[in-house]
């Protein structure tokens, strides 16, 4: 495994949502990939924003699914809001849930009290994913937050893969609440870095990867905690999205799927600024990327962002190159 791309790292921080399952189901090569990091000495820890679930109930999924999962080794933002309310408020104070009974029990065992009304004078108002959330539950944390309370979101993903597609996450229920407080929340989880500083703690990890499939929280979490990056293909983004991504949602690494941890990561070789990684190679002239390969092929697409993202080191918002293709 010497040559393997994961053979540089102590341990995988992943994703789960669009990385080792779509909905109940394992994503392919997912489970088997995961369990042969352990034959190769790397740890393995999962970072979560999905509140809906305690740690434990992710652990025992992610096992019913075959995955090697002890309790500890996933950090849910669940968690994080909990410690970040608790670093904000006295011991006792009332917290009302917008959100599932695992986030009421994280708020609990932060030392706060789990209410679920205006009625009952909440001091703050917590809102995490829960597909059972209604107009109700909304408009009683609306009500709340009006009223003065302080806000955290667990988390703003704006979208979350199941089974039969892509539908709406947190984000998309924040967002109703913003628009009718006019307020903003304190976000917990991804893409803030504390995440992921937890988990890698409790590896004991000194080089982990982070592995995801989106970059607005995966990619811009684990750049910001100041760990190595890789996207995978097999949930959100897609190798265009990636392409146009902001300087702060570049991944270091591009791949298929997580079997692809144990294959070689090719070499992209700057010559006179046309970019060549295995067969394929790219430039860029007048805002325009032309790529010598197939579409199909990731070392193409690899190539490709190497020359935009040297010719465009700074974007500050996803940019989008125009594309020309060219067969071998």
């Amino acid at each position: 495994m010497t040559d393997s791309l994961i053979s540089s790292f102590d341990a995988v921080l992943s994703d789960l949502d669009g990385v080792v399952y779509a909905g109940p189901h394992a994503i392919p090569g997912a489970v088997e990939s995961l369990q042969r990091l352990g034959t190769v000495g790397v740890g393995l820890g999962y970072v979560t924003n999905n509140a809906s679930r305690t740690p434990a109930q992710v652990a025992a999924h992610l096992r019913e699914l075959g995955a090697p999962a002890e309790d500890h080794q996933v950090v849910s933002s669940s968690q994080a809001a909990g410690a970040l309310l608790a670093g904000l408020l006295p011991a006792g104070s009332r917290v009302m849930i917008t959100g599932s009974a695992a986030l009421a029990h994280e708020i609990e065992l932060a030392g706060l009290t789990p209410v679920h009304s205006q009625a009952e004078d909440p001091v703050a108002v917590v809102q995490g994913f829960n597909p059972e959330i209604g107009w109700k539950d909304l408009a009683e944390a609306a009500y709340a937050i009006a009223a003065g309370a302080l806000w955290v979101a667990t988390n703003t993903d704006m979208s979350i893969p199941q089974a039969r597609g892509i539908a709406p996450g947190n984000g998309t229920l924040v967002a109703a609440v913003a628009s009718a407080t006019g307020q903003k929340p304190l976000v917990a989880g991804k893409p803030e870095a504390p995440l992921f500083h937890v988990a890698a703690k409790r590896l004991q990890a000194d080089r982990p990867l982070v592995v995801g499939d989106r970059l607005d929280t995966d990619i811009l979490g684990g750049n910001r905690a100041g760990y190595a990056t890789a996207a995978v293909l097999t949930g959100v983004d897609t190798p265009r999205t990636i392409l146009a991504a902001r300087t702060d949602e570049r991944p270091n690494y591009l791949l298929a799927d997580l079997p692809g941890l144990y294959e070689p990561y090719p070499e992209i070789v700057n010559d006179a600024g046309l970019f060549r990684c295995g067969a394929a190679s790219a430039s860029v002239a007048d805002g325009t990327v032309s790529v010598t390969g197939s579409e199909t092929d990731l070392d193409a697409w690899r190539a490709a962002c190497a020359a935009w993202w040297t010719a465009v080191p700074e974007a500050a918002a996803a940019t989008a190159p125009r594309l020309e293709w060219r067969e071998n």
